[in-house]
């Protein structure tokens, strides 16, 4: 009995935009997904770290990673994405070049660096092609540059000068984060040789959080009123941003199968319970050893456990995914709550949101337990290296943790290097720090602007509509009654 004929919304061929190898499931999802991940950055981090910060900061800090998602965006499509996904220029690097031409973005989406070949020659894993146009993977790799710059942004908040900042976002990102994206995914060395970074734990987590503390080291510690006293200026709209975080991860780890598909169902499934875990855990650690349930500490479990489960989320089964939220929320608790008080290391240096311990140890925590827990079939589904598998599997196994140990210290040391040389250079032209009267008034002096609208010492607000009498003021501004 004959197949019955695709509706006509579902074929081929129906308009001059609708080749035959284009998949319309597939495509909204990896738009969707791009939107979501987008979302992550712009509103969720604005608001996250507009609200996290001291109320004299809550503009600096939100405006920061605000330009920091523009300004990806920018250098993105004029000369990164080839960097990072193009034709291959060295083993750890893509040929620079543009991605605005529509006989490029209209065509379909390919990585011409991702065969992967035996030792003999032989074809291994073809070149990874989706079936959407370039267009939609330039814009989904976009916005996971633009998180790994806004997520480095929280280990300098409240000094780094927005002179500073407005020079470092593309120099690391031409320099840093394209040498990772292009070694572990876009086909470099890292990805031939089989590290599994399924969806950033390495490329954004690590390199962010290890760039972010080298950053901070470079541009110095806030003011000492700051750093004695930093107070949350609106603790319910931090848990805002969080959700939004939370939320877009769907896209962050669903999106990386780069379809519409099963291994995508379970990355999302992960994710979740990951997370989840990792915030009761923290949440539980808080209690026992401070005897009150921290709100932001939940919001930092929350984070070390989507950053944990990153590089497996499509890799594993669901009871690794609860193990991995086990250590998410308490091997970086450890690191911050214990040695970031006893280590020198962590006094001298002013890692503003604590980026290191939530994004770079998370990170890397992750990238390890992947190389342990990688269920075989499931890499199958995503690995361009035949019979990659876990430790615990046995087989190759052993080999992984290696190479993802491998992976992540190149990772660490290039960010270390780079993000020094970067600091170093722009110290020569501009400060990389404000001036000591920008640190203590904040927000007003650097931007002549403030987060909210509140009245004086001393004035009280009318309960009159243009009443400018009865108090000896006049209302103005955002400040006017209604």
């Amino acid at each position: 009995m004959a197949a019955p004929p695709l509706p006509v919304a579902y074929q081929a061929g129906t308009s001059l935009a609708v080749p035959d190898w284009l998949n319309k499931g597939d495509n909204t999802w990896q738009m969707v997904a791009a939107t979501l991940v987008g979302i992550q950055s712009m509103p969720g981090l604005v608001i996250l770290y507009g609200s996290i910060v001291k109320k004299k900061w809550a503009v600096n800090s939100a405006f920061m990673a605000l330009y920091a998602f523009a300004a990806v965006i920018i250098c993105w499509v004029t000369w990164a994405y080839k960097m990072s996904f193009g034709e291959k220029l060295l083993p750890f690097w893509g040929k620079a070049g543009p991605a605005l031409g529509q006989k490029f973005l209209i065509n379909q989406a390919g990585l011409p660096a991702t065969s992967h070949y035996f030792h003999n020659g032989q074809l291994e894993t073809a070149e990874i092609e989706p079936y959407y146009p370039m267009a939609t993977m330039v814009w989904f790799q976009c916005v996971f540059a633009a998180i790994a710059l806004v997520i480095l942004a929280g280990s300098v908040l409240a000094r780094m000068s927005f002179m500073a900042w407005m020079m470092f976002v593309p120099l690391w990102l031409t320099f840093s984060y394209t040498i990772g994206a292009f070694s572990l995914w876009g086909g470099g060395f890292l990805f031939q040789w089989g590290v599994m970074d399924y969806s950033g734990g390495y490329v954004i987590h690590l390199s962010s959080g290890i760039a972010g503390f080298t950053a901070a080291y470079w541009v110095g510690p806030r003011s000492k009123k700051d750093r004695e006293r930093f107070p949350p200026n609106n603790v319910l709209l931090t848990l805002a941003g969080a959700g939004l975080l939370w939320l877009g991860w769907a896209g962050f780890n669903g999106g990386d199968p780069y379809a519409a598909n099963t291994d995508s169902s379970m990355a999302v499934l992960n994710t979740n319970i990951c997370a989840a875990t990792s915030l009761l855990v923290w949440t539980w650690l808080d209690v026992i050893f401070f005897k009150k349930p921290s709100v932001i500490g939940a919001v930092q479990g929350m984070i070390t456990g989507l950053v944990c489960i990153t590089p497996a989320a499509g890799l594993i089964q669901g009871w690794a995914a609860i193990v991995m939220g086990v250590l998410s929320g308490s091997v970086p608790w450890f690191s911050m709550m214990v040695l970031g008080k006893k280590l020198a290391l962590f006094q001298m240096v002013d890692d503003t949101l604590a980026v290191f311990h939530t994004h770079a140890v998370a990170g890397l925590l992750g990238g390890i337990l992947t190389g342990l827990f990688a269920e075989p079939r499931l890499s199958a589904l995503f690995l361009p290296v035949t019979n990659s598998q876990g430790a615990i599997y046995g087989g190759p196994g052993g080999v992984q943790i290696l190479k993802q140990i491998v992976g992540g210290l190149f990772i660490i040391g290039w960010n270390i290097v780079v993000t020094s040389i970067i600091c170093v250079a722009i110290g020569l032209i501009v400060p990389l720090r404000m001036t000591d009267d920008e640190l203590l008034i904040g927000d007003d002096a650097v931007h002549g602007e403030e987060a909210y609208a509140l009245w004086g010492d001393g004035e009280k607000l009318s309960i009159y509509k243009d009443d400018t009498t009865h108090h000896g003021m006049a209302s103005s501004g955002a400040t006017q009654v209604v």
